[in-house]
């Protein structure tokens, strides 16, 4: 593990149960394709994984927020500058 502790450390265990889950989304996506399931229930499951990935990405952002910005917001200077450029970038990403 990281020797440096992240906004998200409490959440580590939640995110990573997420993920897990996210991935036996997608693994059972590419089962359906390989079965020549309907397309749109393959396109009904491919929405329901980027919904949750979504989800995560969300928390994650929340968790970067409150740790990683406000510890930087009360230090000001650069640091906080960067950090606020960092997550509006980071919110547009998730936007597109």
């Amino acid at each position: 593990m990281n020797a440096t502790q992240h906004g998200y450390a409490s959440d580590q265990k939640r995110i990573i149960a997420r993920l897990n889950r996210i991935e036996g989304q997608v693994r059972g996506i590419r089962q359906m394709t390989e079965n020549g399931e309907y397309c749109i229930d393959i396109l009904t499951q491919i929405s329901a994984a980027d919904s949750a990935l979504k989800s995560v990405a969300l928390l994650l952002l929340d968790d970067h927020l409150h740790h990683c910005v406000a510890k930087a917001a009360a230090e000001g200077g650069t640091v906080a500058d960067e950090k606020l450029a960092e997550v509006s970038a980071a919110i547009t990403r998730l936007a597109k």
